[in-house]
């Protein structure tokens, strides 16, 4: 039955009800029940009373519509970040949308909002969040010059900012054949700050000029590469460029995913979810994608907050992982004593500078004319 159906049944029953012995109203209730399907102390509590179908029991709701409707407005300009990182970073990005004048709330929404827990986020947020399929790329790989470069297996704790994680992302579609865009993302272990370059294709030169670009636009020096088993990366082009530029180059073992974590993570939230598994191979896609990864460098690493692990407990037959406070990599990279003065006073500079709504839609214009060349 509908809302309505059980409104007009009610209501035509009441004045009956009202007027009967105990035992007819147990036969009513009884009646009722089977009818509705309701709960025997709901239905005494409607006949008792004018039922309307309306209306809501218990305390009043501290997060009301308009508290929702902003998180979700907020939640989108971030960028849809998970509620563990937009949680903590809600205040600093709140003060930077009013800077720049994208968004205008009441005192007592904005107190609610910075306020507001990680589970409550992903409560109010689940109506609006999209489902996400994941799938994988058809990646290669091949086996060159392994004894030249040693093996890593982990960082552990006092790694300087510097020593990075770097993988290809192919941008083939759903055939290999042929020539095609790849993306070069590199991460920073220490500072998680993230630099995705565009290459036209597999090659030494390629790669090492996108390293190149790389090593300018770190705010501190390069110091070391970890890589996969690729041939893109294990090759004599781009050892003798390690060696040239005094930069440590290592490798992850053979079908370990899990010795770049780092990277493998960076590489569904800064590749996959932003540009897709289309195919794209042409001179104006990689203008076009240069141009996107411009802006997004700087949203990925100004506005958005990420957690790092800080150890693992083993209880009760099972793991729990403990995170530190979730913060931007322009603030950890702040707050590193081995980067310099000169280039905190220069990212401090630049930060004040953005306006992150503005080069989101800068970013998603750019984006829908790349979607529109996809192969």
């Amino acid at each position: 039955m509908t809302r309505e159906s059980i409104v007009e049944l009610l209501t035509a029953w009441r004045p009956k009800y009202k007027r009967a012995s105990r035992k007819e109203k147990g036969r009513i209730l009884d009646e009722l029940e089977q009818l509705t399907g309701y709960h025997r102390k709901s239905l005494i509590r409607a006949l008792s009373r004018q039922y309307t179908g309306k209306g809501r029991r218990g305390r009043p709701r501290t997060y009301t519509n308009e508290v929702r409707a902003a998180l979700a407005e907020v939640w989108e300009l971030s960028g849809r970040l998970c509620s563990k990182r937009l949680a903590p970073f809600m205040e600093e990005f709140l003060e930077v949308l009013e800077r720049c004048g994208e968004l205008k709330l009441r005192a007592e929404v904005k107190e609610l909002l910075v306020r507001m827990s990680p589970a409550t986020m992903d409560r109010i947020l689940k109506l609006v969040r999209p489902e996400r399929k994941r799938r994988g790329p058809a990646p290669r790989a091949a086996r060159q010059l392994k004894g030249k470069v040693p093996v890593r297996v982990g960082w552990g704790s006092g790694v300087r900012p510097g020593y990075v994680e770097l993988d290809l992302v192919a941008h083939c579609g759903t055939s290999t054949k042929g020539e095609y865009l790849h993306t070069l993302n590199v991460v920073d272990i220490a500072t998680s700050w993230c630099e995705p370059v565009v290459i036209r294709n597999r090659g030494r030169e390629e790669v090492t000029r996108a390293l190149e670009e790389v090593k300018e636009r770190l705010p501190f020096p390069l110091l070391g590469i970890d890589s996969d088993n690729d041939s893109a990366f294990l090759n004599g082009h781009l050892l003798a460029w390690c060696k040239e530029g005094g930069v440590e180059f290592t490798r992850c073992r053979p079908y370990r995913k899990n010795d770049q974590a780092h990277i493998e993570q960076k590489n569904w939230v800064a590749v996959r979810q932003l540009i897709g598994y289309d195919r794209y191979e042409g001179k104006e896609e990689a203008e076009l994608m240069e141009a996107v990864y411009r802006d997004w460098r700087l949203l990925v690493n100004f506005f958005q907050p990420v957690r790092k692990l800080v150890r693992k407990e083993r209880g009760d037959g099972r793991v729990q992982k403990i995170y530190d406070k979730a913060r931007t990599p322009y603030r950890r990279v702040l707050e590193r004593p081995e980067v310099r003065e000169e280039e905190k006073q220069r990212l401090q500079e630049l930060y004040h500078s953005l306006n992150p709504v503005e080069i989101k839609r800068r970013m998603e214009a750019n984006l829908r004319k790349l979607w529109q060349l996809r192969k």
